[in-house]
């Protein structure tokens, strides 16, 4: 069993220890399918009150995080992680992370998350040492160590064996671009609210017919720019038709 080895780069080690004791990920820790390994720019700072930002040139709000406390981080980091892992910065200038990204990440040896702070890196850093710079979304939180986690815990369903069930990483939500479907278990009947009676017939072919339906109509819905690029089978467009009625097939055809 070869273990992902991933390295994370950033002031506050304590928050991670919560992360990486719990659940799914907690797990694959403890069965050392994942290696995470800490480094805090603070161990690498050159005065006595271990300085690791300093103001802005040209004036302004904040801190910047300084180059040379980073790069030796990460510096350190490259010689316990595994030969070609990306230094990837986290940061809301940076690409938006999805389920392809996590994909990709998740077929190499493993990979060093910068957590930026303040009001961000110098920009020296980014240029001479980062690889890839990722956001997980268009917003602003107090600092890339929780995007790290985001990243991480999406990228380490991905290695094989830490799911109990691998099917459970194929059939979630994203992972072919569509919305996942809706879930259902016991009690059949809650109030006034019945499951979903295909669900409990037994015919196998009909269940994933109605969940194939959900997701392209689910995903219709709350997601419609993720239809508009994609061609759609002929039995897809079907089940989509069957779940927003024939009345809207002119809207349908605008997915082409």
């Amino acid at each position: 069993m070869h273990a992902y080895r991933a390295a994370l780069v950033g002031l506050f080690p304590e928050m991670a220890e919560a992360f990486f004791d719990v659940g799914v990920i907690g797990r694959a820790v403890r069965e050392e399918r994942l290696l995470v390994t800490h480094f805090n720019p603070r161990d690498h700072a050159t005065d006595s009150r271990s300085t690791v930002d300093d103001r802005p040139f040209g004036g302004g709000p904040g801190m910047v995080m300084m180059v040379e406390p980073l790069r030796r981080a990460v510096r350190e980091a490259q010689i316990a992680a595994p030969e070609g892992a990306p230094v990837v910065l986290l940061t809301p200038q940076g690409k938006r992370f999805d389920q392809g990204l996590a994909g990709d990440l998740a077929r190499l040896p493993g990979l060093i998350l910068v957590a930026g702070r303040y009001e961000g890196v110098d920009e020296r850093f980014s240029a001479s040492e980062v690889d890839l710079e990722l956001s997980i979304g268009d917003y602003v939180i107090s600092g890339g160590e929780l995007a790290a986690f985001v990243v991480l815990d999406a990228v380490a369903r991905l290695i094989p064996g830490v799911l109990g069930n691998p099917d459970s990483a194929i059939a979630e939500s994203h992972v072919d671009g569509l919305l996942d479907h809706p879930h259902y278990t016991r009690p059949e009947i809650d109030g006034e609210n019945r499951a979903p009676a295909v669900l409990l017939s037994g015919d196998h072919a009909a269940v994933a017919a109605w969940r194939r339906r959900e997701a392209l109509g689910r995903t219709w819905e709350r997601r419609p720019g993720a239809l508009l690029d994609r061609e759609l089978s002929a039995v897809d467009r079907g089940l989509l038709r069957s779940y927003i009625g024939d009345n809207r097939e002119h809207d349908i055809e605008t997915l082409q």
